[in-house]
């Protein structure tokens, strides 16, 4: 039998072979996956981090703060929310196309 020599399973017969074969392509698949950046987290990250979406940043944490701080209130914050979301967009557009091949 060589090589391939055949272990007894309750329920099937596997070789040697069988057995490593999908083992191996998992480790590949793993090592590919944490290899991987999306380059638009990492542009994102940046842009939060620049003078314009830290202001708008502020502004929203100020209205979250305010708003969590009452009880009953009608205020939201979906206007600052927005401004940030826009302010942060409008820098990752100018970057990010610049990383695409």
């Amino acid at each position: 039998m060589g090589s391939l020599m055949m272990r007894l399973h309750p329920t099937n017969v596997v070789t040697d072979q069988e057995e490593e074969a999908p083992a191996e392509e998992e480790g590949e698949e793993e090592e590919e996956e944490e290899d991987m950046v999306d380059p638009l987290e990492t542009i994102r990250a940046k842009c939060e981090a620049s003078e314009h979406c830290t202001h708008t940043r502020e502004r929203l944490e100020a209205c979250t703060a305010r708003v969590g701080s009452r009880s009953h209130t009608q205020e939201e914050c979906t206007e600052e929310l927005f401004d940030f979301l826009h302010a942060r967009d409008h820098c990752v557009a100018h970057k990010l196309f610049h990383n695409v091949k």
